[in-house]
């Protein structure tokens, strides 16, 4: 797919160029032979601060999108992830920032597949489903602070 091809070719820019990379969307677009909203689309999409990236855009004649890679520690990493959870998730959200904590090793498999299924619809089934989100919040909170090294 095209977008996961635009993803790891940011990846690998951003890993040969320690973690900082600059880049002209109509330039890379013109390389991979898509539109500019494609480039565009994956940056907000996959490089997100959830994911430990910083965006900056610089608009003009020579204007470009700059990708910072966050170094966090353990502790720095999921603390972000509390913050960023707040006070409501739904359930894509949840396995999203699962998937997330456990592709940077924050998760083993079965403690993914245990945190996935806490949190999960059929979990939550007999709360109102008005108070799911918020209820499926403070369990994730509560994971996230478990996690947590002393």
């Amino acid at each position: 797919m095209l977008t996961d091809s635009i993803a790891r070719m940011i990846e690998e820019m951003l890993n040969q160029s320690n973690g900082i990379l600059e880049l002209q969307r109509n330039e890379m677009a013109s390389r991979l032979g898509c539109v500019p909203s494609q480039i565009s689309y994956v940056i907000s999409s996959r490089f997100t601060p959830e994911r430990g990236y910083v965006i900056e855009s610089h608009r003009g004649g020579g204007g470009y999108i700059r990708i910072i890679r966050k170094q966090m520690g353990h502790n720095e990493y999921l603390m972000h992830f509390f913050h960023a959870i707040g006070n409501e998730i739904d359930e894509r959200e949840a396995n999203a920032y699962l998937h997330n904590l456990a592709d940077n090793g924050l998760l083993t498999k079965e403690a993914f597949r245990l945190c996935r299924a806490a949190l999960s619809g059929q979990a939550l089934a007999v709360v109102p489903q008005a108070q799911r989100s918020a209820v499926r919040a403070r369990i994730f909170r509560q994971m996230v602070l478990a996690m947590m090294s002393e």
